[in-house]
């Protein structure tokens, strides 16, 4: 499970990096996501300070730092 994790960082990074600040929904759309890994996933992003996260009245926004 955690290699599954591991991998979905490194896939929502790229993502991100790509296509800049995304909800939560699109980038489980884009990358054809579990919805706990991608969870996960983000969590261990934010965790190491690579993330933004904002939380709206409607949904959840993560974006790259910089």
């Amino acid at each position: 499970m955690n290699n599954e994790i591991g991998e979905m960082a490194g896939h929502v990074f790229r993502e991100l990096e790509a296509k800049g600040e995304l909800t939560s929904i699109k980038l489980k759309t884009a990358l054809k996501a579990d919805e706990f890994i991608l969870s996960a996933a983000i969590g261990w992003l934010a965790r190491e300070n690579k993330v933004d996260i904002t939380k709206t009245a409607k949904s959840i926004k993560i974006a790259l730092k910089g």
